[in-house]
């Protein structure tokens, strides 16, 4: 479903702030897999996601979905076929739009535009019923401007038009690391309810040990740019935080430092 093929990425090249964040990475993704991806901060985690959604070009390497190479395709047409959702609830939505008009403009993506505008009857029912999925009542709610919606609820609604056309990849970038806890188990209960659902392939970022044990089919771990640990199934169930800490140390010769994931712990 996804080939990354010895991508790597440094910024700022030749200069004091040269930084490789992406050191020859090779990952591939089967169809419905659901990864979570754990490390410290600047191991390349979020950087990864940037680079399958094209925001930044690769140094070397190649990144294949379903059997196309998009390298080199631009963000704006990735987006036909990718979803995302941030970790700001902010940037997934138009604050001064409603929020029949924000799922209406995610259900057209990729879609050829013209001057019509509108929701059409059709829209509007497919909406009210995926909203009242969500249960959180914004179905009731659906003339209402995103801006005035709670930071989950926004996030939640994100999450609804990232998963909307059925994309063929999911990232998730840290999508709970803004909200308050018992917020954040809600966001990720529907976000694991839609990917079951519509059978989405997905890699998540998430600096929550437990999580990213508890959440999906497989686990890997990354560190300085490379992917160090990469385990699934039974193996990944039957795993503990400790093993985790365990393993990067292993595997990296440090001690794990990153202070938001160990406060997860």
């Amino acid at each position: 479903m996804l080939e990354i093929n010895h991508v790597s990425k440094t910024f700022n090249i030749g200069t004091v702030n040269e930084n490789k964040v992406l050191n020859d990475i090779s990952l591939t993704l089967n169809d419905g897999d659901f990864v979570t991806v754990i490390g410290g901060n600047g191991a390349g985690k979020s950087t990864i996601l940037n680079m399958i959604a094209g925001m930044y070009p690769v140094d070397s390497g190649s990144i294949i979905m379903d059997g196309v190479d998009i390298t080199k395709m631009p963000e704006y047409k990735r987006a036909a076929y990718i979803g995302r959702v941030f970790q700001d609830p902010l940037k997934g939505t138009a604050a001064d739009m409603e929020i029949g008009e924000n799922l209406a403009m995610a259900n057209r993506r990729g879609k050829r535009r013209t001057l019509k505008w509108g929701i059409t009857a059709e829209e509007k029912e497919q909406f009210t019923k995926e909203l009242a999925a969500l249960g959180l009542g914004l179905e009731k709610r659906m003339d209402n401007k995103v801006g005035l919606l709670s930071g989950g609820q926004r996030q939640a609604v994100t999450l609804l038009m990232a998963s909307l056309k059925k994309p063929k990849l999911l990232l998730l970038d840290e999508h709970t690391a803004a909200l308050d806890p018992k917020t954040a188990k809600k966001v990720l209960d529907l976000t694991q309810d839609i990917i079951r659902r519509d059978q989405l392939t997905s890699l998540m970022v998430t600096h929550n040990m437990r999580d990213a044990i508890m959440i999906g089919n497989r686990l890997i771990m990354m560190y300085e740019g490379k992917i160090i640990y990469d385990v699934r199934g039974d193996e990944k169930k039957s795993l503990t935080v400790d093993d985790l800490l365990n393993r990067f140390e292993e595997a990296s010769g440090e001690e794990f430092s990153d202070d938001k994931a160990l406060l997860t712990h």
